[in-house]
């Protein structure tokens, strides 16, 4: 078997194995026997727990945001709704909860599971969203001053929300129904402060 075909099959089972045991609760050894390959075989392809840990929140980064994309032609709020998978499939939405959950929960007592997950996934997220904003203000369709900052705004409104939804938080945050809305909600009152009115020079 390919080591691609076999990277791909390793990272997802061990991403349901520590979505059923936790991170801590996993071991390379448990990996390896799941997979039906042998620990120097598991070994050589990840040296470690933590590179497969990277890995898992290195695939599932466009569970999170649909970037990188062409959605340059598409008006402003109907883009970042694309982006952002207002729509997206319910199972999806499951397991991007679920994702976000062992995130939020691990890292309380792996420390160096947060320094992984903004690696690979908050930081390159952040940076492609302002790549994307960055292209529109190119384009004179938006007006930011620091796109950086502005991408981590619009995440914070979104998926802070959605972090603690899926941790049981306190937040009175809409029900599965209202989901759709929230999101909706939240990139409006952000395009309210940066979209290019008329009359108001770029």
């Amino acid at each position: 078997m390919p080591d691609n075909v076999q990277r791909e099959i390793i990272v997802e089972q061990a991403h349901e194995l520590f979505l059923a045991n936790g991170y801590g609760g996993t071991t390379m050894d448990h990996i390896a026997a799941s997979c039906r390959v042998s620990k120097r075989t598991l070994y050589r392809l990840f040296p470690g727990k933590l590179d497969l840990f990277a890995a898992i929140i290195d695939k599932n980064r466009q569970r999170m945001l649909l970037l990188p994309g062409n959605y340059d032609d598409m008006p402003l709020d109907e883009a970042l709704e694309t982006i952002f998978r207002v729509e997206i499939d319910p199972e999806d939405n499951r397991k991007r909860q679920a994702l976000i959950r062992l995130v939020i929960i691990e890292t309380r007592q792996y420390p160096e599971l947060r320094t992984t997950a903004r690696k690979y996934g908050a930081i390159p997220s952040r940076l492609e969203l302002a790549a994307w904003f960055d292209r529109q203000c190119a384009r004179g369709r938006m007006v930011i001053d620091d796109t950086e900052a502005a991408a981590q705004m619009l995440l914070d409104m979104v998926f802070g929300a959605i972090a603690a939804k899926a941790t049981g938080g306190d937040l009175d945050w809409p029900g599965e129904d209202d989901r759709e809305g929230y999101i909706k909600r939240c990139i409006q009152v952000f395009l309210h402060g940066v979209q290019k009115r008329d009359g108001v020079p770029a």
